[in-house]
């Protein structure tokens, strides 16, 4: 991104009109080029109007990610535990930057933040919608000892962080839906993907990735193939005051997002998914309702029970029957 995109991006996050003159000498260029400059804008999904003799202006105005600010928002515990902190404007992906850079060198306790990501993905390889500075894509890098086995049900538990740090932002309500997203009034808001690389059965290294839509525009939000919902229309819904173009904060909400995250990583290993299954729970947005999971080779229908001391879902069968179910490439659906 450019110097000249970085000043006009930050003139433009207040939401307030600006005259393409003004814009111009800020930027010391003409009109025309300010203008070439809002198309590259526009083209990174910001909602650019435009009113003849008035000027430009970002609907609702946004925030773009202060990493200074979000350090300073942290726990004690977190500012202990973490070792880098990175903000892109834009990238294809955090969790895939994450991962080479696990990859090339020790990264533990590194946190990857991106305004944009053009290739960002879900779980089961589905794209991940992430409009510039809309949302939030984080990912964590943080290393194991005990192999996989020791990680059971670590998707499950950092959606309770996630809901947890929802809550302290003021956010109520947060539902949790095997194995790894985060719903509000029975649409998604955000969503969890983890990938782990090293040894199994040994020294590991997992990448935590977290999205969670705050903001998102609603042309952006076409492209979702589900109901969703973002952080401001619920804040909007749950406190009456709250105005059209009041926005969350984005670092406080990341910066209480990391601090939770690192808290529970930090003694996972020790304490195990069990610690956290009751409140996992309590907040299950499928509990007792009858839903379809998917394997790649069937599709079993029963009401959901919840998960067992592992995070595998327990789901009771028409014979009166539980089987449960590990996570990956399954898909779980109320029928």
């Amino acid at each position: 991104m450019s110097d000249a995109q970085d000043q006009i991006l930050n003139i433009l996050k207040d939401g307030q009109f600006h005259s393409g003159e003004s814009l111009g000498e800020a930027l010391g260029c003409s009109r025309t080029a300010v203008w070439k400059q809002l198309q590259k804008l526009e083209a990174l999904g910001l909602d650019i109007e435009t009113v003849k003799g008035t000027g430009y202006r970002v609907v609702s105005g946004f925030e773009l990610l202060d990493a200074k600010l979000i350090q300073s928002q942290l726990t004690s515990m977190a500012v202990r535990e973490l070792t880098n902190l990175e903000i892109f404007k834009s990238i294809d992906s955090t969790n895939k930057y994450a991962r080479q850079k696990a990859e090339i060198t020790p990264s533990s306790g590194s946190v990857v933040l991106a305004e944009q990501q053009s290739a960002g993905r879900g779980r089961r390889g589905k794209a991940w919608v992430s409009p510039f500075a809309a949302n939030i894509y984080l990912s964590i890098i943080w290393d194991f000892e005990h192999g996989a086995q020791a990680l059971e049900g670590l998707s499950l538990a950092v959606g309770v962080s996630v809901k947890r740090a929802l809550f302290a932002q003021g956010i109520k309500g947060v539902q949790l839906k095997w194995p790894n997203d985060i719903y509000v009034e029975g649409k998604k808001l955000g969503g969890i993907l983890l990938e782990m690389i090293g040894d199994p059965a040994g020294q590991c290294t997992v990448i935590v990735g977290v999205g969670i839509n705050v903001a998102m525009p609603a042309r952006q939000g076409l492209a979702i193939d589900q109901e969703w919902t973002d952080v401001r229309s619920q804040k909007k819904n749950q406190e009456s005051r709250l105005s059209e173009i009041d926005r969350p904060s984005r670092n406080l909400l990341v910066a209480e997002v990391i601090s939770e995250i690192i808290e529970l990583l930090s003694d996972f290993q020790d304490k195990g998914f069990s610690a956290y299954r009751d409140e996992w729970q309590a907040a299950d947005a499928f509990f007792g309702l009858q839903a379809m999971i998917s394997t790649p080779k069937q599709s079993i229908v029963g009401i959901v029970r919840g998960v067992d001391q592992n995070g595998a879902l327990r789901l009771e069968l028409d014979n009166g029957m539980t089987e449960t179910f590990i996570g990956g490439e399954l898909s779980l659906r109320l029928s």
